[in-house]
């Protein structure tokens, strides 16, 4: 064994003993540690899983999102089948054109309970695109994925081993699917899932099959497209062919008021969306919870060398130099420093599975691939590392080389130069709490104003679910007409329910349905020129089960049906858009959509209030109202009004009582669905909240540590006052001021960093600006105040020094 190995293996051993001796301040170390580290490495696991890690495909950085454009709209990854199929024919620069609708129904085995099972309807060039090939058996072809071709299957491993053993005579095997049947042509690996968030992909079957003479319609904009570039093409090459296409595709078509031509982003951008942000927010939040955690170590080390002066001084007049003592100090911190990260591992495993617990966590995709793989193993070892070295460097280089003569005057004087280092800590963490606790507090205060929030409707006793009728059993739009009018009639005279009705898509859903019009008088010179506005399906009693004020006018009625005239309502945010001052009732508009009495001019006969369909934090929009029965759809989510929240019994029996077959999913409060809008920010600001919170503690044991230790230095200089006549309360005052200075310098710190720092929150708050003064000031009072409180138990203390004892001390 080399010297060098040797002389480690032995400040190991010494360090070991040495923290053995002192079990308190080891145990207060290793959770301070623990707790910084395990924070770092639970986000980051998350990180890893949201924003690094490449997707499940081959070559995935050329994979890319199609994005449509639509006049008066915010971009939108949805297009029609003929525009996608046109796209596809026409391109020169994309390998592979694929669009997928996602989709759920019901596998229906002999002799076992139906089953909801959950996949995608995709277009035959989704799997070359990826280049995935099946486990077992084969993919569906272009010939196969056409309207009215045999039905075919291709199933997710798990389905094949959940409810068919991992037979392999599946393949050729026909399964009931929904109301009609499929041959199983194939079983995908077990690691494929698409969409690429999809908790799981159970099934995958032919996209134009599925959508019927729906795949028609080129003015039904609902399909999400995804594309491969090909080699040595760039997304702005294809970009640029992208929105060629789409002027041709207008000229051809100038009827349609959607166009192709938005632009392409990449897929894994797509994914994440809005959650970099949030994700890198918290990462930083963490990270400054680690840095005031090494900053406590290290008051702690600091106070710890303090009593191990003389022990160095002696080892240096031995011939020990400088570098062997600083060695041996830093093995020590190594070694708390490892102890922390093991710690901190462990609580970061559990952090990882609460965070990454059910089956869409927090709509965060990816997130439920987090854990701790090799890359995160990294990443603790090497955050273990650096903070050993951080937290241990400064006490290390303060102790070694200390001659005995200077180590007993530092003592007598109280401390000297460790005793300003540790004050300058204490700022740092005051500083960074500060920080921490202002941005806490701007995500609170946006928090609690978006929830307060006026959506435009009372969700209160309010139950909903989706309900999709079988194609096979409701073929065209007058039965489906049909049996969503006896569902609604049989659910509204249930016990208990006061209204019933239907409406697509139901408010934050997460689904928009948008149009062009025109409004009589007022042609468009070019089709970009139409206005557009959202559109929703509805049942006569809607408004009176959300309770959206009819303004002006009437809301819907049994008279409006199929072959009445056509009939609109719109809200407030249309009348002021497109006829201002004017009254908008009686007027006429054309909805150019082919499944709503096409080119047929509809009356507005009612304005009612505007309502935030897409979430608490987006402003209502211009929309408007048609009768369900003169624009059918097979998928409309029911919404009830019961007179209390134990109803959902009641209308599951009405629904089923029409169709026993029929598939209903769980029937929940509406005001859940409210609430899960608000679960990433609730997420968010709870997070942070804790990680603020936790610095708040730690750096108040520092401040409660440093006046700690300073009343202990100043037990004599205390004991020599009070002997010359000053009062307690003049030591209070002296102890508490000094306490106060050290917070007031790590608040003017603090609050210049915060000023810069939060900025980056600006686009996760709502309702409150990145610099409000009032968070600002009521951060710092509140900072002011817990410190004071920090110091007032040392402070106490020293009140009660006798100065007999403290004259005599050391």
């Amino acid at each position: 064994m080399s010297k060098t190995m040797e002389t480690l293996i032995n400040d190991i051993r010494y360090g070991i003993r040495g923290l053995r001796k002192q079990p308190g301040f080891t145990l207060i170390a290793v959770i301070t540690l623990a707790l910084g580290i395990g924070a770092n490495t639970a986000i980051f696991s998350i990180i890893s899983a949201v924003l690094l890690r490449s997707l499940p495909y081959a070559q995935p950085e050329s994979l890319v999102v199609a994005w449509g454009s639509q006049e008066d709209m915010l971009q939108s990854s949805a297009l029609s089948y003929p525009d996608f199929a046109d796209w596809r024919a026409q391109t020169q620069t994309l390998e592979h054109v694929a669009a997928y609708l996602r989709t759920g129904t019901l596998l229906r085995q002999p002799n076992t309970d139906p089953e909801p099972i959950t996949g995608a309807a995709v277009d035959a060039d989704l799997f070359p695109m990826l280049r995935v090939q099946p486990e077992l058996g084969s993919v569906f072809t272009r010939d196969q994925d056409q309207v009215g071709a045999a039905p075919v299957i291709v199933i997710g491993h798990n389905l094949w081993q959940r409810r068919f053993n991992t037979d392999p005579q599946i393949i050729g095997q026909q399964i009931r699917v929904g109301s009609t049947s499929a041959t199983v042509i194939g079983v995908m690996p077990a690691d494929f899932r698409f969409p690429p968030q999809a908790a799981r992909t159970d099934y995958l079957r032919p996209l134009a099959q599925t959508l019927g003479e729906g795949a028609k319609e080129r003015s039904v904009y609902q399909l999400p497209v995804v594309a491969r570039l090909k080699p040595g093409v760039t997304a702005a090459q294809a970009e640029n062919e992208m929105k060629l296409i789409g002027q041709r595709l207008e000229q051809q078509y100038p009827d349609v008021g959607f166009r192709l031509g938005g632009g392409l982003i990449a897929l894994q951008e797509s994914m994440v969306g809005d959650s970099r942000t949030s994700l890198l927010v918290l990462f930083g939040a963490v990270g400054l919870v680690l840095l005031i955690a090494c900053a406590n170590v290290a008051n702690l080390l600091l106070a710890r060398a303090a009593a191990r002066q003389r022990e160095m001084a002696i080892r240096t007049a031995l011939g020990a130099s400088k570098w062997r003592v600083v060695r041996q100090l830093l093995t020590e911190s190594l070694l708390l420093a490892v102890l922390g990260g093991i710690v901190g591992l462990l609580l970061g495993i559990w952090g990882v599975k609460t965070f990454a617990a059910g089956d869409n966590p927090l709509n965060i995709p990816g997130m439920k691939d987090a854990g701790l793989d090799p890359g995160v193993f990294a990443f603790t070892a090497g955050v273990t590392l650096l903070t050993g070295i951080l937290f241990g460097l400064a006490p290390a280089l303060s102790v070694a080389g200390v001659r005995m003569r200077d180590a007993l005057r530092e003592s007598a004087r109280g401390g000297g130069v460790r005793q300003r280092l540790r004050d300058l800590l204490v700022v740092g963490e005051i500083a960074l709490s500060l920080v921490l606790l202002i941005g806490a507090g701007l995500l609170v205060s946006s928090f609690l104003r978006l929830r307060d929030v006026n959506p435009g409707f009372d969700a209160q006793n309010v139950l909903t679910t989706s309900l999709g009728l079988a194609r096979a059993k409701y073929p065209d739009p007058e039965k489906q007409a049909r049996a969503f009018g006896e569902i609604v009639s049989r659910v509204a005279s249930a016990p208990g329910v006061e209204a019933a009705a239907v409406i697509s898509p139901l408010p934050f859903s997460g689904t928009t349905s948008a149009n062009t019009f025109l409004i009589e008088g007022r042609p468009a010179a070019r089709p970009e020129d139409k206005p557009t506005a959202n559109y929703r399906a509805i049942s006569a009693d809607y408004f009176k089960v959300m309770r959206v004020p009819v303004l002006r006018g009437r809301a819907f009625n049994e008279r409006d049906v199929a072959d009445a005239p056509p009939a609109i309502i719109v809200n407030e945010s249309f009348t002021r858009r497109f006829f201002g001052d004017s009254e908008a009732l009686g007027q006429h508009i054309t909805i150019e959509r082919a499944d709503v009495a096409e080119q047929a001019k509809a009356e507005i006969v009612g304005v009612v209030g505007d309502v935030r369909h897409e979430g608490f934090d987006a402003p209502a929009g211009p929309e408007f109202y048609v009768p369900f029965q003169q624009a059918p759809e097979s998928g409309m989510d029911l919404v009830v009004r019961t007179s209390s929240a134990n109803q959902a019994g009641g209308v599951r029996d009405r629904i089923k009582q029409f169709d026993s077959e029929q598939y209903i999913p769980a029937i929940r409060p509406l005001t859940e669905l409210l609430s899960a809008s608000l679960d990433r920010r609730r997420f968010d600001t709870l997070l942070t909240g804790l990680t603020a919170g936790l610095a708040l503690l730690l750096a108040m044991v520092g401040i409660f540590g440093v006046t700690a230790h300073a009343v202990t230095q100043r037990t004599r200089e205390i004991g020599v006052r009070m002997a010359l006549g000053a009062q307690p309360r003049d030591v209070l005052r002296l102890v508490l001021g000094r306490g106060l200075r050290l917070t007031l310098y790590g608040i003017g710190v603090g609050l210049v960093a915060a000023l810069a720092l939060t900025r980056v929150l600006g686009t996760m708050l709502y309702g409150v600006t990145a610099t409000d003064p009032l968070t600002f000031i009521a951060v710092s009072v509140g900072l002011i105040l817990v410190a004071l409180l920090a110091c007032y138990i040392p402070a106490r203390r020293a009140t009660k020094v006798d100065p007999l004892i403290a004259l005599r001390y050391e």
